[in-house]
């Protein structure tokens, strides 16, 4: 007789910092029907493990025998230091041996290719910054460590991934079929975790999120093993990944691995599908199943969403909220935020409410419906959330929070006199004026991340994205003088974009950073979905979208001609070498050309073109 109606589990690998949010919401949701769900991180486990005096000295036996790479044999000579010193640097990294730190910058560490870096430490952290410090090189280490297990042990490997390329627009199923048959260390430990929290919760379904293509072959394998040796346990499958590359399910194999593959947001989907296993009900909505042997999709569409008001508090029991561990990839404070401190992860609102930008999947559910809760029960979910996990930093994960909901928020956080740390997605539009910024750093608001994208008028307005350089700017403007910093996502490639507006684009970029008005930012190269508004009519964007090919698994990013005939990945080197230099403060007077090994146009930006849209504010 099952114990648990259902086990949500989150497959490897995923950030270590934090858990995936995913599975705490739904188990929130199906708290108010009455089902009794457990969780598990199966990524946190299996690193945990992996990352233990048990766990690496396991793994350098394995290597033992093997031919290493010169940086690979570097580690394994000093492995009697990595192994004594690992659990103190994990221990560490989950703020619980903060006194480490001292020794761990008095160069205890062993050390390999990760720290021959070209950065003046004392320089970034001063004499005072001894806890930052010691995170940036207890980081180099762990990095260090995981080059050594992707070269040695699996080289599908990463901290935040697994097979991620295998799982990128798979054309035939054949190849992750292949794939499967691969058994490493990884995998075995991964399976062990799974059988013994199996046997614990003796659940009648097992659902398994898969928010990106690295998370899509450890899903299967985990799926598999359920297979052989709990067959009487019903699978699900959902997620990011299967809501943008699967929506055209053909594949029958599939189903060798899951019983259910379901789209879109999880809470109607999942409810459902407990009611029909369950319950014997028979209303599925947005599933696919198999029937008969072939791919059949159920969708009761007169069955309507959930408004986000009524959601429930995401529930993180049965989740090690004491055992995930922070990370710091770089010495930039506003580029660590996505793996620096646990935050709690929720949404103040359903979708987006802009919902036009051309590049963006603004067909699908999680895009266009948007459905907002109220500053009340949001606060209530907030308290709640606190008082689960003893944690007061939070990342409010939504696609664009808007304005007016942040501001009602702000003043419902204050009124309330809850303390939290909070950062989200935005989009820089005219509404973040000074006010509203310094009553969003009163609430708790450290940061906030947003599309300066491809930094050009002319493409703004062509990408439909709402906002000018100078709503931008000033916008920028008003939250660096709040106190709040700033990520700006970039993008290149976009549509009849030309050489000399990248160039442009980049000194737009340089201007800011100069001004101070961003404080890190990511060059992304254009990619066209099937589900944006470019890739349903391309040819209103000046570009002809390449067919797909018939039959495919995967279906999401697709190819595209573009008249301008710029080579867009010759520029991607430059920028992203450039950005670097310019998040910490380096190059920022060099002229652009300088970034480049080959030639490039001239910039036709006045070196005083940001400077200029307050001179009239």
């Amino acid at each position: 007789m099952p114990k648990t109606d259902l086990l949500l589990i989150t497959p490897p690998f995923i950030q270590t910092n934090s858990p995936y949010p995913a599975t705490p919401a739904l188990k929130g949701f199906l708290n108010l029907y009455q089902y009794r769900v457990e969780q598990l991180d199966l990524s946190i486990e299996c690193l945990l493990q992996m990352l233990s005096k048990k766990g690496l000295t396991d793994i350098f036996q394995l290597a033992e025998q093997q031919d290493l790479s010169g940086n690979a044999a570097d580690i394994y000579a000093q492995k009697d230091q990595y192994i004594r010193y690992i659990d103190g640097v994990v221990s560490f990294l989950q703020g619980k041996y903060q006194t480490f730190a001292y020794n761990i910058n008095n160069g205890i560490l062993p050390e390999a290719g990760r720290f021959n870096i070209q950065q003046d430490l004392e320089w970034h952290f001063g004499t005072d910054g001894i806890l930052d410090k010691a995170r940036f090189l207890a980081t180099l280490f762990i990095e260090d460590l995981g080059d050594f297990i992707a070269e040695a042990i699996d080289t599908r490997f990463g901290f935040s991934r697994y097979a991620e390329r295998i799982a990128l627009n798979i054309t035939d199923f054949s190849d992750i079929l292949d794939s499967l048959a691969t058994e490493t260390y990884i995998t075995k430990l991964m399976y062990s975790i799974l059988r013994r929290r199996i046997s614990e919760t003796k659940p009648a379904v097992i659902g398994f999120t898969i928010p990106f293509p690295g998370n899509f072959l450890m899903a299967l394998k985990s799926a598999q093993y359920i297979k052989k040796h709990f067959p009487d346990i019903k699978i699900m499958m959902g997620g990011g990944y299967v809501n943008t590359e699967l929506r055209l399910l053909n594949e029958p194999r599939l189903f060798h691995f899951t019983d259910f593959v379901c789209l879109d947001d999880g809470e109607l989907t999942t409810l459902k599908i407990l009611d029909y296993i369950i319950n014997n009900k028979k209303d599925l909505v947005r599933t696919f199943c198999l029937n008969n042997g072939n791919v059949e999709y159920y969708n009761n569409s007169s069955l309507n969403d959930f408004a986000h008001n009524n959601i429930g508090t995401p529930d993180f029991s049965g989740l090690p909220v004491d055992k995930y561990f922070s990370v710091a990839e770089t010495t930039n404070a506003m580029h660590n935020m996505w793996t620096n401190g646990y935050w709690n992860k929720m949404t103040l609102a359903h979708g987006c409410y802009w919902h036009k930008c051309s590049f963006c999947d603004t067909s699908l559910d999680y895009i266009r419906r948007y459905s907002g809760a109220s500053a009340v029960e949001l606060v209530n979910r907030i308290e709640s959330i606190i008082e689960q996990t003893n944690h007061r930093g939070f990342h409010f994960t939504d696609e664009a929070a808007p304005p007016a909901l942040l501001k009602k928020l702000a003043k419902e956080l204050i009124s309330r006199e809850v303390t939290i740390t909070w950062w989200t997605n935005i989009r820089f539009e005219s509404a973040f004026d000074g006010e509203l910024c310094e009553l969003l750093a009163a609430s708790g608001c450290i940061a906030v991340s947003g599309g300066l994208e491809v930094a050009s008028d002319r493409l703004l307005k062509k990408m439909n994205k709402g906002v000018t350089l100078e709503t931008v700017a000033k916008a920028s403007a008003s939250f660096q003088q709040a106190g709040i910093m700033i990520h700006a996502y970039l993008m290149y490639g976009f549509p009849t974009q030309t050489a000399q507006e990248i160039i442009d684009s980049l000194e737009v970029v340089r201007q800011m950073f100069e001004l101070g008005l961003i404080n890190s930012g990511f060059w992304h190269q254009f990619a066209m979905t099937v589900h944006s508004p470019v890739g349903i009519n391309p040819e209103t964007y000046g570009v002809k979208r390449l067919p797909l090919p018939t039959n495919v698994f995967a279906q999401n990013g697709c190819e595209h001609v573009d008249p301008t005939n710029c080579r867009y990945e010759d520029y991607s080197e430059g920028l992203s070498k450039s950005l670097y230099n310019f998040i910490h403060n380096i190059g920022i007077d060099m002229d652009l050309s300088e970034w480049f090994n080959f030639k490039v146009p001239r910039t036709q930006i006045p070196r005083n073109f940001v400077e200029k849209f307050f001179d009239f504010s």
